[in-house]
C-alpha cells in the first residue's frame, strides 16, 4: 500500500488538475508531498526503531497512513490534498523503513535475497500497479476512490500487524538520540528538495538559489556532526562497506530515472496519445507484467550467484528501454512502445531485489534499522527530486503556461503537442542517462554479498576505543 500510494496519483494527475483547478506546480506536489514526507523523518525513524523496537513503530505507521488516506479522500482543494498526502507519507515512512529491517532480522542468511526481494517487489508492484489501477478506479468511481480503497485495507493491516508480528530485533544499547544530526539532515534535505521545485517552475530563482545553498551548508554540517558524535543518527562507518555505499548510489540514480519516467509516460500517453486515464493505465501493463515476473526471479538467483551480476544487468537492460521510449513522438504507435516498456519492467525487476539484498545484507545486525532508514531516504530523495526535475526538463521544450493548459485539457493543438514532445524527449534522454550512470557503482560493489561479521567486530572495536561524551 505504501508503494501503491506513491504512484497511484500519477495517472490521475491531469484529472485532479481539472477537477480541483490545480496548476502544474500544485498537481506535481500532490505526488511530491507524499514522497517528501516519506523522506524527512526516515533517519529518525530508523534510529528510533533500533532503540525501542521495530514492531511498535511499524504498527503506528499503519494507523497514520490510514488517517492520511481518509483525509485525502475528502479534500476539497489542492492545498488540502497536498497536506493530506504529507500525513500519508509520514505513515508510509514508518512502514517502509521497518519492513526491510524486520525481515532482515528474521531471514536465514542464505534466503535473504529472496525474502527481501519479495518485500521490495511488494512495494514496487504496488507502485507499478498503481499506474494501471488508478486508471481503472478513476474510470469507475473518480479520483477520490484512489484513497477510499486504502481505508479498509489500512484498518486490516493495522490489526493484522498488531496480532501477528513479534519483536525479535537486537536493540542498540547506545540509546542516546542524535538530535543535532537529525535536524541538520532533515532541514538540509528539505531545503534542497524545495529548491529543485522552485528552480523547476522558475517563479522565484533567488529563493531557489538561497534554499539550495542553505541546504548544502546544512548537509556539510550534518556530515561534520556525524563524524564527531558517539551515537550518530547515520553511522559514517557504514560507508566503509563497499556494498552499502555503492548500492545506495546506484539505487538513488535508478529511482531518479524510474520515477521521473513514469510521470513522463503518464503525461505523454494522455497528452500526445490523448488516452483516457484508463487507457493510459492499461498501456503500462507490459511494464508491470515483466517486472512482476523478473523481480522475484532475480532475488532467488542472486542468492545463488551473487548480487552484482543481476543488479548490473538489470540496469543495463532498463537503460535500453529508457532510451528507446525517449525517441517516441506524436506519430509513434502504441505497438512501438510494447517492447521498450517490457524492457523497462525486466531491467528494473532484475535490479531491485539483488540491490536491496546487497545493501541490507552488508551491514551489522544492530545497524539495520538506521541502514534501512538511510537506504529508503536515498531512494526517496531520488523519487522526490525527479518529479520537479521532470517539469523543469519538459519546460525546456514547451512554455510552462502552455504545459499547464495541456495538462488541464484546455488546449490540444498539434503545434502544442509537438512542443510537448520536444520537452518529453529532452527529459527522457536525461533520465535515461542517469540510469545508465548507475551501472558504474553497481559494478564496483564487489562480486558477492558477504556476511559482514568483520565489520561488526571492527565497529565494536572502534566503539570500545572511543571516549564517552
Amino acid at each position: 500500500m505504501a508503494g501503491l500510494d506513491g504512484r497511484i496519483v500519477v495517472i490521475g494527475l491531469p484529472t485532479i488538475a481539472r477537477e480541483l483547478g490545480a496548476d502544474a506546480e500544485q498537481v506535481i506536489w500532490v505526488s511530491q508531498a507524499y514522497l517528501l514526507a516519506s523522506t524527512m523523518g526516515l533517519l529518525l525513524i530508523g534510529r528510533v526503531t533500533d532503540v525501542i523496537g521495530r514492531i511498535k513503530i511499524y504498527n503506528i505507521g499503519f494507523i497514520i497512513f490510514t488517517i492520511g488516506s481518509a483525509l485525502a479522500s475528502i479534500s476539497l482543494s489542492p492545498e488540502q490534498l497536498i497536506a493530506s498526502r504529507l500525513v500519508q507519507g509520514t505513515g508510509s515512512a514508518m512502514l517502509i523503513t521497518n519492513s526491510a529491517a524486520i525481515l532482515t532480522d528474521a531471514a536465514p542468511r542464505e534466503e535473504l535475497g529472496s525474502i527481501l526481494g519479495l518485500n521490495q517487489i511488494a512495494f514496487r508492484i504496488g507502485s507499478i500497479s498503481g499506474l494501471t489501477l488508478s486508471g481503472v478506479v478513476i474510470a469507475l468511481a473518480g479520483w477520490r476512490a484512489l484513497f477510499y480503497l486504502n481505508i479498509p485495507i489500512g484498518i486490516f493491516g493495522t490489526l493484522w500487524a498488531h496480532m501477528r508480528l513479534r519483536e525479535i530485533s537486537k536493540r542498540d544499547e547506545a540509546s542516546k538520540m542524535d538530535w543535532p544530526g537529525f535536524f541538520t539532515f532533515t532541514s538540509g534535505i528539505t531545503m534542497m528538495l524545495l529548491s529543485l521545485t522552485f528552480f523547476s517552475y522558475g517563479n522565484d530563482l533567488p529563493t531557489a538559489a538561497t534554499l539550495l545553498a542553505s541546504g548544502a551548508v546544512l548537509i556539510l554540517v550534518f556530515i561534520r556532526i556525524e563524524a564527531r558524535t558517539l551515537v550518530p543518527i547515520l553511522d559514517p562507518r557504514l560507508f566503509k562497506i563497499k556494498e552499502f555505499a555503492a548500492g545506495n548510489v546506484a539505487q538513488m540514480l535508478n529511482a531518479f530515472a524510474w520515477t521521473g519516467f513514469t510521470v513522463l509516460l503518464s503525461f505523454f500517453l494522455q497528452i500526445a496519445f490523448k488516452d483516457t486515464p484508463l487507457q493510459a493505465g492499461l498501456s503500462l501493463l507490459p511494464l508491470e507484467a515483466t517486472y512482476i515476473v523478473f523481480g522475484p526471479l532475480s532475488g532467488r538467483l542472486s542468492d545463488r550467484y551473487g548480487t552484482r551480476l543481476f543488479a548490473t544487468l538489470g540496469l543495463s537492460i532498463s537503460s535500453v528501454g529508457f532510451f528507446w521510449v525517449s525517441l517516441s513522438g506524436v506519430q509513434t504507435h502504441y505497438s512501438d512502445l510494447i517492447i521498450p516498456l517490457a524492457l523497462l519492467g525486466v531491467g528494473n525487476g532484475m535490479f531491485v531485489s539483488p540491490n536491496i539484498s546487497s545493501v541490507m545484507g552488508s551491514v551489522p545486525a544492530n545497524r539495520r534499522g538506521i541502514a534501512s532508514g538511510f537506504r529508503t531516504t536515498v531512494l526517496n530523495v531520488g523519487l522526490t527530486a525527479s518529479s520537479g526535475i521532470v517539469v523543469l526538463l519538459i519546460t525546456t521544450g514547451i512554455p510552462y503556461s502552455l504545459f499547464t493548459s495541456l495538462l488541464q485539457g484546455q488546449i490540444g493543438t498539434l503545434s502544442a503537442q509537438a512542443e510537448f514532445v520536444n520537452g518529453f524527449r529532452i527529459a527522457g534522454l536525461v533520465l535515461a542517462s542517469m540510469n545508465s550512470i548507475a551501472i558504474i557503482p553497481s559494478i564496483l560493489r564487489g562480486k558477492k554479498t558477504q556476511v559482514l561479521q568483520e565489520h561488526e567486530d571492527a565497529i565494536r572495536r572502534e566503539e570500545d576505543q572511543e571516549p564517552t561524551e
